[in-house]
């Protein structure tokens, strides 16, 4: 290789990861934004705007706003593998990682406190809109769902949990909890929610390993009826 052809490729290296820094800024600020105004509220301009740089400097790393919106969807389940996913499969397989996973995700809804989830919200915005952005954030949760779905699996091989434990029906309710969590939390301001949480899951952990009764109050719907139960107002329950 000659000298000068050298420096071209050393220049065209240096151009490669100037690209993917500015990227990288770019994404950090949409990320931002985004946990303030959802994504939908993400465009070109006001990623200029926060970044200082042109429309035109911003559209040509994305392409479309659509694109952007995607780029950041990407870029938080890239995180929320690093700080969930990824450390708690290094725990035991089985019930121990399955309880790292729902610890580590607890953990990550209470740092989002003041910013949210952008799974949480963005299925909000997007629940009723079909498109490129609502399927990319579907898919992004249905594949933490599955990574849950195979720990709970592997709990159930392990003898962890019994071997009739429905893994649909458990992973239900553990997203339950989270849900109850981001709302008790961010928008109820809830005093120990967190604590109120890894409560309920050691509950539904204990249900799964041991059995309970299917209808724990005893009663059968009509039952409830004739005790007054089914109509009881909100505010006496």
């Amino acid at each position: 290789m000659t000298a000068d052809a050298a420096r071209e490729r050393g220049r065209g290296s240096q151009g490669v990861a100037k690209g993917q820094q500015t990227r990288a800024t770019i994404l950090e600020a949409a990320l931002n934004l985004a946990s303030q105004m959802g994504i939908e509220g993400l465009s070109i301009g006001a990623l200029a705007e926060v970044t200082g740089m042109s429309k035109s400097g911003v559209f040509a790393h994305f392409g479309s706003r659509e694109e952007l919106q995607i780029s950041v969807i990407r870029e938080y389940h890239e995180r929320f593998s690093a700080e969930v996913f990824l450390p708690a499969i290094r725990e035991a397989r089985g019930l121990p990682r399955l309880r790292a996973m729902f610890e580590r995700w607890v953990a990550m809804v209470a740092t989002e406190l003041d910013s949210g989830c952008i799974y949480i919200s963005g299925a909000v915005e997007f629940d009723d809109r079909p498109g490129p952005v609502r399927d990319a954030l579907a898919g992004m949760v249905l594949t933490w769902h599955g990574a849950l779905g195979r720990a709970i699996r592997l709990s159930m091989e392990l003898g962890h949990l019994r071997e009739d434990t429905d893994p649909m029906q458990m992973l239900f309710e553990i997203h339950g909890l989270i849900l109850s969590l981001h709302h008790d939390a961010r928008f109820l301001r809830s005093r120990g929610a967190e604590d109120r949480a890894r409560a309920a899951f050691e509950r539904v952990v204990q249900f799964y390993a041991l059995g309970a009764p299917s209808n724990p109050f005893g009663m059968v719907a009509s039952d409830a009826a004739k005790a007054g139960l089914a109509s009881a107002p909100l505010a006496a329950v």
